[in-house]
C-alpha cells in the first residue's frame, strides 16, 4: 500500500473502481495485487482485452448492483416468505440477467471469450414470469390468481353497497343529517346526525365532532355490509399469503441457480471495468516477458490527460540495467520515473497501459524512494527519511525488482550526498535490479557514463522558450541549466561569474557565453518609512502646568485648581468646586501659579482628597490596614 501512494497508483485503483457496478467488483478491486504468475498475467490481459473489445461493439453491459437480491435469497433459503417488494428485487436481477445474456450472446459473432460466459447464465425464465405476472407496483396484482381476483371483486361491490345506504339513509332522514355527505370514521362508514336525533336513526355511534352537537352513526344496514367485507378482508390476506408463499417457495428451489448467476455478473462486472478502464484511457494491451526488459513507446502518465501528456520513449533491459536522468527542475523527471513505474504496474495487475506500444518485464517487487517523506512524529529530517527508506529499499532489492528514487543523495551537504547517491547506484547494480534514479550531481553522471550496465539519460529543455520539453533521451548526460536559465531571466553577468567560480573555478567563467550585455542589477526603493519626532514643544508640556495652579477654563471662563499636571497626550486634570474634570491643554490658561498660592511644601491632599481618604492614607503610613482608598472619578 505504501507504494501504491507514493506513486499514486491508489488514485488509479479508485479510478477503476468507479467503473464498477456491483459492491463485490468494487472490493475485489480494491483487494486486488500484483500478478505473479506468467500464465495467470497473460489470461488476465487478454479478459480485460476481451471486455474491451465488447463495449467497444456492443456498448456498455447491462450490469446492476445486486446486493439487495442476496439478502433476499437469503431470506429465501430459511424458508421465511418474501414480500411483494423483495420479489420484485428478484424479478428484476432476473429480466438483468435475461439481457445480459442476450448481450453476450450477440458478441459471440466476434468470436469472444467472454461472449461465451453466456452458457453460464440462467434467467429462470418460469419463476420471473410468475413474479412478474402476480407481482406489480410493490403489491400481489389483482388478477394473481383467480381467487383473489373473485374476492377483490367482491369487496368492490360491497363497499359500493355500504355507500349507496348510507346515502340512501341520509335521503330518508335529511332533517336528521348534520351534514350532506357520509364520511368514514375509525373504518366504518358513518352519517352525520344532529344530536337530538341520534335515537332516529337505528346504529351504533362510532365517534362525535369536537362540539359535541354531531354523532357519527354507523347504520344497523351498513354494519351488517361492514362484517361482510371484514370476512372478505379475511380471505384476501389468507390468499394473498398463499401467492406470496408459493411464489417464495419458487425462489427458495431456485436459490441456487440464481447464486450462480450473481457471481457470474459479480465475475464479469470485474471484467467489464477493466474494459472500461481501459477506453477511458485510451489505453492499449501490453506485452508480457520474463527477460527483464521494459520498452515503453508513447507512454503517458496514466492520471494525466492524453492531451496534456507528452508522450515518453523509454527502453531498458538487456545489459542495461540502471538509468540516471538529469536535467534542469520542473524538466519532468519525476513524472517520468512515475510514468514507466505505473505503467509496468498496471500491466502487471492485468491492466491495459497507456502507451501505443509496450513490452514489459513481470516484476518481483516495485520499490521506490520519491518525495521528501520528512516524518515530525518520528523526528525523521528529509535526509534521515531518505536513507531509512533507501535502505529498507536495498535490503529487498533483488535481480527480479524494479525500482525508482528521485533526486539521490539530496537533503545533506553536497558533497556527502553525491558520494553516498554513487554508493546507492553501486549497491543497486550489484542488486541485479532494474533502477531508474534521478539526480543533479555531475560526479554521478560521470559514474553513469564509466560504469557497465548503467546509462545516462536526460530531459530535454529548450534554450530559447526556457521550457521543457518532457523528452526523454536516453544515452546523453543532462544538465541543470541554472546559469543559463538565470542569464536568460536577467541575473547580472558579475553574480553569474561569482556563482560559476564558485561552482566550476575561474576557468569555467571565461569558457562560459553570456547572453547579454553586462548590466548591473536594477535597484528598487521600498515603502518609505517615518519616524516620530520628539519635539522641545512636547517636551515643555509636562511643565506648562504644576498641581496647585490656579487656572482658567475657556470658553466657559471658570476657575479651577490643577490636581493632575500633563500626560502625554497633552490632557491635565482641573478641580472644579464640586468635581474633577480632564480638559485639553489648549482649553487652560494659568490665572495664578501655585508658588504664589501656597507655601512650598503644602500638603494638596487638604484641597484634593476627603477627610474619610486622607485619614486611611495616613494610617497606612503608620501601620497595615486592610482598608482600601477610593478615587473620584468625574
Amino acid at each position: 500500500m505504501k507504494i501504491e501512494k507514493q506513486i499514486e497508483f491508489d488514485k488509479i485503483k479508485n479510478r477503476w473502481c468507479e467503473f464498477a457496478v456491483t459492491d463485490a467488483a468494487r472490493e475485489r478491486i480494491a483487494e486486488s495485487s500484483l500478478i505473479y504468475s506468467e500464465t495467470e498475467l497473460n489470461k488476465n490481459l487478454r479478459a480485460t482485452t476481451a471486455a474491451w473489445e465488447l463495449i467497444e461493439k456492443l456498448g456498455i453491459p447491462p450490469l446492476q448492483n445486486i446486493s439487495e437480491v442476496k439478502e433476499v435469497l437469503a431470506v429465501a433459503v430459511r424458508g421465511d416468505c418474501l414480500s411483494a417488494y423483495q420479489l420484485e428485487r428478484v424479478e428484476a436481477v432476473l429480466a438483468a440477467v435475461k439481457r445480459l445474456k442476450g448481450y453476450l450472446e450477440r458478441g459471440k459473432v466476434y468470436q469472444n471469450s467472454i461472449a461465451y460466459y453466456e452458457e453460464n447464465l440462467d434467467p429462470v425464465e418460469e419463476l420471473r414470469e410468475e413474479i412478474s405476472r402476480q407481482i406489480r407496483n410493490g403489491g400481489v396484482d389483482d388478477y394473481a390468481s383467480r381467487e383473489l381476483s373473485q374476492i377483490r371483486m367482491r369487496m368492490q361491490q360491497t363497499e359500493d353497497q355500504m355507500k349507496q345506504k348510507a346515502e340512501q339513509i341520509m335521503r330518508t332522514h335529511k332533517d336528521c343529517m348534520a351534514d350532506s355527505f357520509y364520511t368514514v370514521r375509525n373504518g366504518r362508514v358513518c352519517v352525520p346526525v344532529k344530536k337530538e336525533c341520534k335515537l332516529k336513526i337505528a346504529g351504533s355511534v362510532i365517534d362525535k365532532s369536537a362540539t359535541g352537537s354531531t354523532f357519527f352513526m354507523e347504520p344497523a344496514g351498513v354494519a351488517k355490509l361492514s362484517e361482510e367485507l371484514y370476512l372478505l378482508k379475511l380471505d384476501e390476506e389468507n390468499e394473498v399469503y398463499r401467492i406470496l408463499y408459493t411464489l417464495s417457495a419458487m425462489v427458495m428451489a431456485s436459490a441456487e441457480v440464481i447464486l450462480e448467476d450473481l457471481t457470474m455478473i459479480e465475475k464479469l462486472d470485474y471484467l467489464f471495468s477493466k474494459g472500461k478502464l481501459s477506453l477511458d484511457m485510451g489505453a492499449a494491451e501490453p506485452s508480457i516477458n520474463t527477460e527483464r526488459r521494459i520498452h515503453l513507446a508513447e507512454a503517458r502518465h496514466p492520471l494525466m490527460e492524453p492531451d496534456i501528456a507528452v508522450p515518453l520513449q523509454f527502453e531498458i533491459g538487456d545489459d542495461i540495467r540502471g538509468i540516471v536522468i538529469t536535467g534542469p527542475n520542473t524538466g519532468g523527471k519525476t513524472v517520468a520515473i512515475k510514468t514507466v513505474m505505473l505503467n509496468c504496474m498496471m500491466a502487471q495487475y492485468g491492466l491495459h497501459v497507456t502507451c501505443k506500444q509496450a513490452d514489459i518485464c513481470m516484476n518481483s517487487a516495485y520499490l521506490c524512494d520519491i518525495g521528501d517523506g520528512q516524518n515530525l512524529s518520528e523526528n525523521l529530517s528529509t535526509f534521515s527519511a531518505h536513507i531509512t527508506n533507501v535502505l529498507e529499499i536495498l535490503s529487498e532489492a533483488n535481480s527480479n525488482s524494479f525500482i525508482i528514487m528521485d533526486e539521490l543523495g539530496s537533503g545533506t551537504d553536497p558533497a556527502e550526498g553525491m558520494g553516498i547517491a554513487i554508493a546507492i547506484l553501486e549497491e543497486l547494480r550489484k542488486s541485479g535490479a532494474l533502477f531508474l534514479v534521478t539526480t543533479h550531481y555531475p560526479e554521478v553522471k560521470e559514474y553513469a557514463a564509466g560504469t557497465d550496465g548503467i546509462l545516462n539519460a536526460r530531459m530535454e529543455f529548450d534554450r530559447d522558450s526556457l521550457r521543457p520539453t518532457y523528452q526523454m533521451i536516453i544515452g546523453e548526460a543532462g544538465e541543470s541549466c541554472a546559469f543559463y536559465i538565470a542569464d536568460r531571466l536577467g541575473m547580472p553577468n558579475e553574480m553569474l561569474r561569482t556563482a560559476i567560480a564558485a561552482a566550476y573555478g575561474e576557468d569555467a567563467v571565461e569558457e562560459y557565453h553570456f547572453q547579454k550585455p553586462d548590466a548591473c542589477l536594477a535597484r528598487k526603493s521600498g515603502a518609505k518609512l517615518t519616524r516620530t519626532k520628539t519635539t522641545k514643544r512636547h517636551a515643555d508640556l509636562q511643565t506648562k502646568y504644576r498641581i496647585g495652579d490656579s487656572v482658567m477654563i475657556f470658553p466657559e471662563k471658570k476657575i479651577g485648581i490643577v490636581c493632575e499636571p500633563i500626560n502625554e497626550r497633552g490632557v491635565l486634570r482641573v478641580q472644579l468646586p464640586n468635581r474633577k474634570i480632564y480638559i485639553n491643554h489648549k482649553r487652560v490658561k494659568l490665572h495664578v501659579a501655585a508658588a504664589e498660592l501656597y507655601p512650598e511644601d503644602y500638603d494638596f491632599s487638604i484641597l484634593f482628597d476627603t477627610v474619610e481618604n486622607r485619614k486611611k492614607r495616613h494610617d497606612m503610613e503608620r501601620k497595615y490596614t486592610e482598608e482600601t482608598i477610593e478615587t473620584e472619578e468625574s
